[in-house]
């Protein structure tokens, strides 16, 4: 199975550079760089392939005035850029996963084990976004971009790259709400305004058109996202060790980022309610919030942990290489959307071919 021994390959050259930092900085790169080949060029792979093919040919018909005119205008800008200078269907996804992956850098590079976000993201984020849902892959890397505003204390800058990620994908208005809590003065008077605001806000995306059609969409309708509530399980998880047992180290060694992290761990705990509201709508926000928790995982082993440490930081590698292999064996989802893998980097196929 090719995905799960890339992702055991993976593992075992972060494990062979544990001790060899510079090295392993010095790797990143390159293994971005195949994992961004890897995604990006891929052919007829992913549960979405054929419905972003058809979001293509509906905008090739079209003007740029209709794109901006949609919900998520940004991203029908793009497949109206893609089309219009004349590239096929299959380049909609390298430019998706290109701006995945630059928000995954963005956010990995700040990290002290880079190599370790970056294949900690593989097996449940990267195969799932930008291997399959486009649209949303690239709101998370914009949204990546926010996170790091966020950690610099930017409040505009966050709202701004948060508004743009919502222009790809919808559900990234939610994180508007922390735009109170940005910032690193007054974190008392920022709770607060967070608090006041958060029900006039809940109310406010709850009442648009794209909360609106995703309760008509989503809930008690039958559609469900098959395996959510594991992943949202994963994350629940996630987010009760670092509350319990890695919060007060990281505030003595990270003390900047404690706030993001911190509220990206509450927000993991809502996903596993949310779940018996709707799989799709918490799968949905779960997605953006698996970054924070690759974070988490890759910063343990630089927590100061005592004799628990080397067992703490190997186990979500190991959680992960289970629920992949698990997946991968026995879901007909994954063998339906995912195999057999093929790519269009010898050539591309005449039907995927640009009319203009």
């Amino acid at each position: 199975m090719i995905y799960t021994a890339l992702f055991l390959t993976l593992v075992a050259l972060r494990f062979a550079l544990a001790q060899q930092p510079k090295l392993r900085d010095q790797v990143y790169p390159a293994v971005m760089v195949a994992l961004f080949i890897f995604v990006a060029f891929r052919l007829d792979v992913g549960c979405d392939w054929n419905g972003y093919h058809r979001h293509f040919m509906i905008q090739l018909d079209l003007e740029l005035g209709d794109a901006l005119a949609r919900r998520e205008p940004l991203w029908w800008a793009l497949v109206q850029m893609v089309g219009k200078i004349g590239l096929g269907y299959p380049w909609l996804n390298v430019a998706s996963a290109a701006l995945f992956f630059a928000g995954v850098h963005a956010l990995a590079r700040r990290q002290p084990d880079r190599l370790g976000v970056l294949i900690l993201l593989f097996p449940v984020l990267i195969i799932n976004m930008p291997m399959s849902g486009i649209r949303q892959a690239a709101a998370i890397g914009v949204l990546c971009f926010a996170f790091v505003a966020f950690q610099k204390g930017r409040t505009a800058h966050y709202a701004v790259l948060t508004l743009l990620a919502a222009g790809f994908h919808s559900s990234a208005a939610a994180f508007l709400l922390l735009v109170p809590l940005v910032g690193h003065g007054r974190p008392k008077a920022r709770i607060l305004a967070a608090l006041l605001l958060a029900g006039p806000g809940l109310l406010l995306l709850a009442s648009g058109e794209s909360a609106q059609l995703a309760v008509a969409r989503y809930v008690n309708t039958g559609v469900d996202a098959q395996g959510a509530i594991y992943r949202a399980g994963m994350l629940f998880l996630s987010a009760v060790l670092f509350l319990t047992l890695l919060r007060g180290p990281w505030q003595a060694r990270y003390p900047a980022d404690l706030r993001l992290v911190t509220l990206g761990a509450v927000m993991m705990l809502a996903t596993v309610p949310l779940v018996f509201v709707s799989t799709v709508i918490a799968d949905r926000l779960g997605y953006y919030l698996v970054p924070l928790q690759a974070v988490v995982f890759a910063r343990i082993p630089y927590l100061a942990l005592g004799r628990s440490s080397a067992v703490l930081a190997a186990l979500p590698y190991l959680a992960l290489l289970l629920v992949l292999t698990v997946w991968s064996i026995y879901s007909g989802h994954f063998h339906y959307c995912y195999l057999p893998y093929d790519t269009w980097l010898t050539g591309l196929p005449d039907l995927y071919q640009s009319p203009f």
